[in-house]
């Protein structure tokens, strides 16, 4: 088996692993009055219908996807709605779920189902924020470098739904979260930011945010944030079916199989796309020359695993999400290396807003690109790095997963 070939299969043992499908063993028994199933995220509606499948009784609510990752549910209703930038089916849908958990009561159990994306879907702004004033800050937030975490906390800031607001809503009523987590650290609190966690920190933190990345707000907006401050929660049970340390570690599994020496670097790691790319690049460089990754000798091939999000700060107006712009920079920074190729994508299929899940690099890479005549710098410096792959046919599909663990990066490094 070549290279390519063995990355994607061991790219596709990550995936089955952050699948929902086997996680929903373990239900809850049937409530005094009605089981209601809501959620979002680019998994709710295969959670959806993984759940239902699991449960034995009847169930009833509504779960919100993006646009192409609907699952055909037997109760759950399934909404489709634009991510990364809401849309108004988001904020029809959001507001639909907040009236079902308003008008849930102390006899029924409310099952929230959140996975990747659910905190560009619920999209119901707090009182006396516009739906145009909150797309306008996540358009900016969206381009402005902010990692995950950050973009989070603001999002809860403007939220109805978020910060625990939504589980605030849904009080009295029983409540169990089940999440699959695309975020470094996996703190349920982030994930899409957290609409039934206790939320840490203050409307302060979001503030300083929006300084920072200099994303202006009117004063109005201002006093609404600081006058809705997060809510105290009761404690509920939190269950964590799916996370990128899964997904790596059934990839490393697999590896061995092959015959690579598997290295799980982290599952966390963030920073801007093309810097990280470059590290990547050193780091196995490193590798190669000295024979060894610390202790362990390059006598058969190491294979470097990672997960976590990187980010694309815009200055360019290409195509492109973060796993291609990482491999862009990595394949420059390789520099035609004959013993090392890598892929690298999102978990869910889709790598920024285009159609393709990453790319794979190798040291055919550079000669494709000559002779292609397509000049790799000016293609990154453009953020152009979907353009690129395209042209040299090292785009990687894989259609939506309907999951999502964050990125998956496999560095093959060969003797």
């Amino acid at each position: 088996m070549n290279n390519e070939k063995s990355l994607k299969l061991i790219m596709n043992a990550a995936l089955e692993a952050a699948s929902p499908k086997g996680k929903f063993k373990k239900t809850p028994t049937k409530p005094q009055g009605k089981l209601i199933v809501l959620g979002a995220g680019k998994a709710a509606a295969s959670m959806a219908k993984e759940f239902e499948n699991n449960y034995e009784g009847p169930v009833e609510g509504l779960v919100i996807t993006r646009y192409g990752h609907f699952t055909k549910t037997k109760f759950v209703e399934v909404i489709e709605a634009s991510h990364p930038e809401p849309d108004e089916n988001g904020l029809l849908a959001s507001k639909k779920i907040f009236d079902i958990a308003s008008n849930s009561t102390k006899s029924d159990h409310v099952v929230f189902l959140i996975s990747g994306g659910a905190s560009s879907l619920l999209t119901l702004p707090l009182s006396g924020i516009s739906f145009e004033d909150k797309q306008r800050i996540n358009k900016e937030l969206l381009i402005s470098g902010a990692p995950i975490d950050e973009m989070n906390i603001v999002r809860r800031s403007l939220s109805q739904l978020k910060g625990g607001r939504l589980a605030q809503t849904i009080f009295p009523a029983k409540l169990s979260t089940y999440m699959i987590s695309d975020i470094p650290g996996d703190d349920p609190a982030y994930i899409g930011s957290g609409p039934t966690i206790q939320a840490t920190g203050s409307n302060e933190d979001s503030i300083s945010i929006l300084d920072h990345y200099k994303i202006s707000i009117s004063d109005k907006i201002k006093k609404i944030i600081y006058k809705n401050t997060l809510p105290q929660l009761v404690k509920s049970p939190q269950y964590m079916i799916a996370n990128p340390m899964m997904a790596l570690k059934s990839a490393a599994n697999v590896a061995e199989k092959e015959g690579y020496i598997p290295i799980i670097l982290s599952d966390c790691l963030e920073g801007e796309a093309r810097v990280e790319g470059k590290k990547m690049a050193e780091l196995a460089i490193k590798i190669s020359n000295e024979k060894k990754y610390k202790n362990i000798s390059l006598s058969k091939p190491i294979l470097l695993l990672s997960g976590g999000e990187t980010t694309v700060k815009v200055i360019g107006n290409g195509r492109g999400g973060r796993n291609t712009e990482l491999m862009l920079s990595m394949a420059i920074n390789l520099n035609k290396a004959r013993n090392i190729s890598a892929l690298a994508v999102d978990t869910d299929g889709i790598d920024g807003i285009e159609d393709n899940a990453g790319a794979y690099i190798s040291h055919e890479t550079l000669n494709k690109a000559v002779f292609k005549k397509a000049n790799p710098q000016t293609y990154l410096d453009n953020n152009d790095s979907y353009s690129f792959f395209k042209k040299i046919n090292d785009l990687i599909f894989t259609s939506p997963t309907l999951t999502n663990v964050n990125d998956f990066r496999a560095v093959l490094i060969n003797p």
